[in-house]
């Protein structure tokens, strides 16, 4: 994880940010980490934790905007592209 401490968290994928959270949390939870640290992981997991919802947003947009029409009815039953 020491690579991904220093990882700018805005140009993570969701995925590398939701790894990185789910081992901060592991962490967290067995309490393996003194107070210093701890306040400083999870710092970085709640950056971590926007990021991710952010990223969800923006996917949700997209699909909305690409499977609905001008009027809010679905376009067509058809599956997405893969871009």
């Amino acid at each position: 994880m020491a690579n991904a401490k220093h990882a700018d968290v805005t140009e993570m994928s969701y995925e590398a940010a939701l790894q990185e959270l789910e081992q901060i949390v592991g962490r967290l939870e067995r309490g393996d980490v003194d107070l210093e640290e701890s306040i400083a992981i999870f710092e970085r997991g709640a950056a971590l934790r926007n990021h991710c919802g952010d990223r969800l947003r923006q996917a949700e947009a997209k699909v909305e905007k690409l499977a609905l029409d001008a009027n809010g009815a679905p376009k067509s039953t058809e599956p997405m592209p893969d871009q």
